[in-house]
């Protein structure tokens, strides 16, 4: 027989940070519980509130199937005596078991044939399996930090109030984390705090609705998200609901009302980024924006109450925020009194790493770093430098010491308000873009000038006292940052080599570093070692980067290029055969010793397959010249997808280690040449069919 199952685990209010995570963990657990027991279903709905965590389970077996096991005795041979009897071999076999002869049967076990024993073995029922299951389960769950409650010994994320554990309208007979199972549950702490029976497995969801709980997660979330977008809509403005937050706020409430409240519009004139951080990670609000993103005197919070008098809900939130904004306008108005560049007397005092000295230090060589980088970036030298002297200088803020998150940003808006042009001031921001995988790049030329060098500083820095990152350790996310400095080259179309800005890094260290030369050489290697997890991130297949990294470019922007050129040539018909061929080459010429001629001596072409591949490779050449000159590399591969079938034909019609000497180094010449072909863009022959 099928069943619909539910189980439900009611506690004090679950972390609601985790609360989403706790809910799919449930039920992957109990996923790999029913399957390795053998219980075939149909679907597991998984629920999650502040005090419950529930599962229903879906037309489950009543029962595991029956089975047969078997059990391997001697081989045949030796199982019995000459006249057939039993060996004491069997005999020990059939004791063991507690069979007689009768019940033995054979196998072939490879090929010999051996005795054994075929149990039948009764499958459980749902019954006596789903407890344990459920307890395995729990067990398993990613919980930081267990605790127990009074006397038990069980421990949890947070302490147990109550089970339930239906079997269609039957309970199960069960003990879950020293709880007897019922169908009792709760309703809403203030609405319903009541006792409230679950009649049937299926009708939990609708039964805590009557006493006002939205058990699904999923549902509460997105009541949420069309309450917020209805009141932002009402004063024309958008909400910013950050993923995390929401998931957050749903964990927080059983019945979410959304309320929204306003705050004095004076508090605008403080940095919007400064109100929208305390708001969100604080009080857990969702703040309101207009279309051009500028902060709104409105916030909406998410209650779980249904109030008589809403009004005072409202009130009480404007109350308890107004102090957190009146904080952040005190530090705003407190750093003005103090000029930004002042502050970089305070950087001295700021030590940035011991054997590499102080921000102070840190910023005078990000400035010559930032000022060599300006060619290359295109800024405005001047710009440049003096941002760089600037960067740091808002650590040292009262903004900053309460809003770290601020860093940067409260630079940028104390130059605007000191009269910077907006070059410099932008770029107090973007230094620190991208701040993870995926995130914007700056948008000014000094702002990218200023990130490449800050970057740049700290990792040859660091490798130049020999504290490169080893296995999971990289305090300073030195990983993090090499792509960082990749993108920043190579979104900005920045034609210049990692060498080049390295040697630029130690030109501005001076005579700190213990051993340039090593660490140059390590530093590079590290940063073109962060070319497989940039690009395996955008789904590129590795063996694309494989085939690119045999040139070793220099440039990152050479490196790109290339990798969206082999991409394109995959995706050609001929990109199989080519890269067959290439293999079939590259062996080929592995193989020779001694120096292979630069040139083919049309003269010595004898089969007709070698003369047209001949042609079709100095055609080749005249096609693909102006393409590399202005490295065109995905038009040189297209050109050169035209030899497939003359190179094909070549190894089926002519043998290249031919006995005559001359005309096997000449043919060794003609593939040489077709190797060259290819190796202007990458080495083809490396990709996967």
């Amino acid at each position: 027989m099928k069943h619909n199952v539910l189980f439900e685990l009611g506690c004090e209010e679950l972390p609601p940070k985790s609360l989403k995570t706790l809910r799919d963990a449930l039920k992957n657990q109990v996923e790999q519980g029913l399957t390795q027991a053998g219980l075939a279903y149909d679907d597991i709905v998984a629920y999650a509130a502040p005090r419950r965590l529930a599962l229903l389970i879906k037309n489950i077996d009543g029962k595991q199937p029956d089975s047969q096991k078997r059990f391997d005795g001697p081989a045949v041979q030796a199982a019995y005596n000459a006249d057939g009897t039993p060996s004491k071999a069997l005999e020990g076999f059939m004791r063991g078991q507690g069979i007689n002869a009768s019940q033995v049967s054979t196998f072939m076990a490879g090929k010999v044939e051996k005795v054994c024993y075929l149990k039948d073995i009764q499958g459980q029922s749902l019954d006596a399996l789903l407890p344990s299951i459920l307890q395995t389960a729990l067990d398993n769950l990613p919980i930081a930090k267990r605790m127990r409650s009074a006397a038990s010994r069980t421990e949890f994320v947070r302490p147990v109030q109550w089970v339930v554990l239906l079997k269609d309208d039957q309970v199960i007979d069960a003990t879950i984390q020293d709880f007897k199972a019922g169908n009792q549950s709760y309703g809403h702490r203030f609405h319903a705090p009541q006792a409230v029976t679950i009649p049937h497995a299926d009708s939990y969801i609708d039964t805590l609705r009557q006493v006002s709980v939205i058990a699904d997660f999923d549902e509460r979330q997105a009541e949420i998200v069309k309450q917020t977008n209805a009141l932002a809509n009402e004063v024309n403005a958008q909400a910013i609901v950050p993923a995390d937050l929401l998931n957050e706020v749903t964990g927080l409430v059983e019945l979410p009302v959304a309320l929204r409240a306003s705050f004095e519009e004076r508090f605008l004139a403080v940095p919007q980024e400064a109100l929208i951080t305390t708001m969100q990670d604080n009080q857990k609000y969702f703040c309101l924006v207009n279309d051009a993103g500028k902060l709104q005197p409105y916030f909406i919070f998410i209650s779980n109450i249904q109030s008589k008098d809403p009004s005072q809900v409202i009130e009480g939130n404007e109350k308890v925020v107004r102090p957190r904004l009146s904080d952040a306008e005190f530090f705003f108005l407190q750093d003005q009194k103090q000029p930004l560049a002042s502050r970089q007397e305070k950087l001295a005092n700021m030590v940035f790493q011991a054997e590499l000295g102080t921000l102070w230090d840190k910023s005078q060589r990000i400035a010559k770093l930032a000022k060599a980088l300006a060619s290359v970036t295109g800024a405005n030298a001047d710009d440049a430098e003096k941002s760089a002297l600037l960067a740091k200088c808002d650590l040292t803020s009262e903004l900053v010491g309460e809003f770290p998150e601020l860093q940067g940003i409260a630079g940028t808006y104390y130059a605007k308000l000191e009269g910077e042009n907006a070059e410099v001031a932008e770029a107090l921001g973007e230094q620190y873009l991208p701040k993870f995988a995926g995130d914007v790049l700056p948008q000014t030329k000094t702002g990218t000038t200023l990130a490449l060098a800050d970057r740049l500083d700290t990792l040859m820095g660091i490798f130049g006292i020999g504290q490169a990152p080893t296995g999971s350790k990289d305090p300073f996310a030195l990983r993090r940052s090499a792509i960082g400095i990749l993108r920043l080259i190579i979104e900005n179309q920045l034609d210049v080599t990692l060498d080049s800005l390295i040697n630029n890094a130690i030109q501005a260290y001076g005579d700190v570093l213990k051993n340039p030369a090593q660490a140059k050489t390590d530093a590079v290697a590290f940063l073109e070692g962060r070319y497989r997890a940039k690009y395996e991130d955008q789904g590129v297949a590795v063996d694309v980067i494989q085939a690119v990294q045999a040139l070793a470019p220099k440039s990152p922007l050479d490196f790109d290029q290339r990798i969206h050129a082999v991409q394109a040539f995959r995706q050609l018909p001929q990109a199989e055969t080519l890269s067959a061929s290439n293999k079939r080459v590259a062996n080929i010429l592995a193989k020779v010793d001694g120096a292979i001629a630069d040139t083919v001596n049309a003269n010595l072409l004898q089969e007709d397959a070698e003369q047209a591949l001949f042609t079709s490779v100095e055609q080749a050449k005249a096609t693909v010249q102006p393409l590399q000159a202005k490295a065109d590399y995905q038009g040189v591969l297209t050109a050169l997808a035209n030899l497939a079938t003359p190179l094909t034909n070549f190894f089926d019609g002519v043998m290249v280690n031919a006995d005559d000497v001359q005309l096997k180094n000449n043919r060794l010449a003609l593939l040489q040449q077709v190797r060259n072909l290819f190796m202007i863009v990458a080495d083809v022959s490396v990709l996967q069919d």
